[in-house]
């Protein structure tokens, strides 16, 4: 071999370095994972429950049919305001004014035999034991006397004994004359008691009844019993309606409350007075503030899911907020000022453990940190990362230590 094949044979050996140099350098580049990227900054955080709840007026009034009967007439319309004493609803009241009548009219009957039981009994009644009972009294007396007579009498010679018997027997028969009558007198009087006890409950019951078809009556024409909005008047003109039926509601909406149901999980962070906000799809761009007001004091089954249900005071100035709607809300639980924070999709978990990975040089590395309040979003960094750093962010790629990546920061 020459030195020309020797020169060709140095050159093919070069470029195929070169080639090789190449393809593994297109190569690399074309297996670089794309990674989304964020910074790691300082901002306040806030750490909340999220949840649902229902509004809830806080002092509701119902108004409810109290017997079957017909709707009349409606003067008023759902979800107006309305004044204390404003008429809302006729019912028809015929049959009821037929009975209020009847029952006052046994009321009357029933207040004159408890007068007539209290005075004790009938006059003409007592008067006429009494009268007997008194001439009976007065015959024994005489008798009596007469057989004191009677008895010296016969002493002397001076009257027969069969005087004497005839008087003996007689008062005999005054004595249970007058026994006989006061007895009668006193069962008399003893049966007028219990018809005085029997008459005063008979009236009591009549003017139950009364008052129970005066209250009835009184329901027909409905009213506002104070100012608010009418949030609900279920009937129309014409309609029946069952004893019981719901006729209105009604409540000062400036204020409400939410229910919110909590997940046994979060219960332990729930407290009195801490900072609500409530969100309805109806006004998304309505936030309403409020305040935790009752916490939970059991665990109710809610759905598939087990929760305590939380009540919070809400302010409703402008009254949008309406009774029975589904709110979403959230529980404000602690606030942080300008503390170090990664959003949740950087943190990974290990055991107990948490770790993120930081970016250094296009290339990941593995950091273990410790965190302190969080939001559905963010998480506080309390060590292990400072401000500044890069973390990555979970996507479709596996990340893992020492990984190569090309870095993208989302729009």
């Amino acid at each position: 071999m020459g030195p020309a094949f020797g020169r060709r044979l140095w050159l093919i050996v070069v470029g195929a370095l070169v080639l090789t140099g190449i393809l593994v350098f297109v190569s690399g580049r074309g297996a670089t994972a794309r990674v989304a990227v964020t910074d790691v900054v300082r901002e306040n955080l806030s750490s909340v429950v999220s949840t649902n709840g229902k509004v809830e007026p806080v002092m509701p009034i119902s108004l409810r049919v109290g017997f079957p009967t017909f709707v009349k007439r409606v003067y008023a319309v759902e979800g107006q305001q309305v004044k204390r004493g404003q008429l809302l609803f006729a019912l028809d009241d015929t049959g009821v004014r037929a009975e209020l009548a009847q029952a006052r009219a046994d009321l009357a009957a029933e207040e004159e035999a408890l007068r007539v039981a209290k005075s004790g009994g009938r006059a003409d009644q007592m008067a006429k034991v009494a009268a007997d009972l008194e001439k009976a009294k007065a015959l024994r007396e005489q008798l009596r006397r007469d057989n004191e007579s009677l008895t010296n009498l016969v002493a002397q010679k001076a009257a027969t004994p069969h005087e004497f018997e005839e008087n003996r027997l007689a008062l005999a028969q005054a004595e249970a004359d007058v026994q006989s009558l006061e007895k009668a007198k006193q069962t008399y009087v003893s049966q007028a008691r219990l018809d005085m006890d029997r008459a005063a409950l008979l009236v009591e019951h009549a003017r139950n009844q009364v008052r129970d078809l005066e209250g009835k009556l009184s329901s027909t024409h409905g009213t506002a019993a104070a100012n608010g909005t009418l949030y609900s008047l279920p009937i129309r003109q014409g309609d029946f309606v069952k004893e019981g039926d719901l006729l209105a509601e009604m409540a000062d909406l400036h204020h409400v409350r939410v229910r919110a149901f909590i997940d046994e999980p979060e219960l332990g962070q729930i407290d009195l007075n801490q900072a609500v906000e409530i969100f309805w799809d109806a006004h998304p761009d309505r936030v309403w503030s409020g305040r935790t007001e009752v916490v939970p004091k059991q665990v109710v089954a809610h759905g598939t899911r087990n929760v305590g249900e939380l009540l919070c005071s809400v302010s409703n100035d402008r009254l949008e907020l309406i009774p029975n709607t589904t709110v979403d809300v959230r529980i404000h639980i602690s606030e942080r000022p300008s503390v170090l924070v990664v959003p949740r999709g950087a943190v990974y978990v290990d055991g107990g453990k948490r770790f993120v990975f930081v970016v250094q040089d296009d290339r990941l590395h593995r950091r273990e940190i410790t965190v302190g309040i969080t939001n559905p979003t963010m998480i506080e960094v309390l060590s292990g990362l400072q401000n500044g750093d890069v973390v990555a962010l979970r996507g479709e790629v596996s990340l893992k230590e020492n990984l190569h990546i090309r870095p993208v920061r989302p729009e």
